[in-house]
């Protein structure tokens, strides 16, 4: 890849909280909720759903719901009762989705994109389209935010250990002459933890949390790396699957985990 002569920001914002901190309107904001929620959109689309309508509250759920419309809700880690799914990648492993206009709400996912709606380019990032969106961020030649979901505002280890592994690939390009103090620690981070993000997460308290949900599998998937070449852009108050033309952007076949039997 060339070298531009202009140089580019990389920086991460740690919860969507902050998010006022860090906009600018030519910004490409990659929306991270590893466990679950942006894994379990790039999963969706893969599968074959027609678009991802992310909204706020359940409230506004439940109006799609009483139209007809095909409903994931989340919250604190568990299913919604009364919705079609919950939250995690294996909920959209269906036939069911294809063609269909899924709607989506999440204790801080969809959140961190309800923030984020008016930025230039928001796209949605996961260790599953790792390599894909990473291209994707170095050809556009645009100052890249990465914003972290957290856990109600909070800081949280996962969403910040992708933003490092983002950190770490884009900041190969000289073009990105401007790396944050918050994106280099998070690059510190990866480096850290890149070859054994399972392990290095035992501690942290989504994974203790999912622990308690029995949601192990859920973990594993969401930690696997390169299993789709999608890339979801929110446009027009949806999200929908990125289109490149042939061979720009690899794409690969998303790939199923056994579930566990402990």
């Amino acid at each position: 890849m060339t070298t531009g002569d202009s140089s580019y920001k990389i920086e991460v914002c740690l919860s969507p909280l902050l998010y006022p901190v860090y906009e600018y309107e030519d910004n490409v904001v990659v929306i991270i909720d590893i466990l679950r929620a942006t894994s379990a959109i790039c999963t969706a689309l893969e599968y074959g759903a027609e678009k991802i309508i992310p909204v706020p509250t359940i409230e506004e759920a439940q109006k799609y719901k009483e139209q007809g419309y095909l409903v994931g809700a989340e919250r604190d880690g568990s299913p919604v009762p009364g919705f079609d799914f919950g939250n995690s990648p294996f909920h959209y492993m269906t036939d069911k989705i294809k063609g269909k206009a899924v709607i989506l709400t999440t204790t801080n996912g969809t959140l961190a994109i309800e923030a984020a709606k008016k930025a230039y380019k928001v796209v949605i990032g996961s260790f599953l389209n790792y390599s894909s969106l990473c291209r994707y961020l170095a050809e556009q030649k645009k100052n890249v935010l990465l914003l972290c979901a957290g856990w109600k505002n909070k800081y949280n280890l996962e969403d910040s250990l992708f933003a490092g592994a983002v950190t770490h690939e884009l900041s190969k390009n000289s073009f990105f002459s401007h790396i944050s103090d918050a994106a280099l620690s998070v690059k510190y981070l990866y480096q850290a933890a890149r070859k054994d993000p399972y392990k290095f997460l035992r501690n942290a308290s989504h994974r203790k949390r999912f622990a308690r949900l029995n949601l192990k599998d859920d973990i594993k998937y969401c930690l696997q790396i390169d299993k789709t070449g999608t890339i979801p852009v929110f446009e027009n108050q949806a999200i929908i699957r990125m289109n490149f033309p042939a061979g720009v952007i690899p794409v690969n076949t998303i790939v199923n985990i056994p579930k566990s039997e402990n």
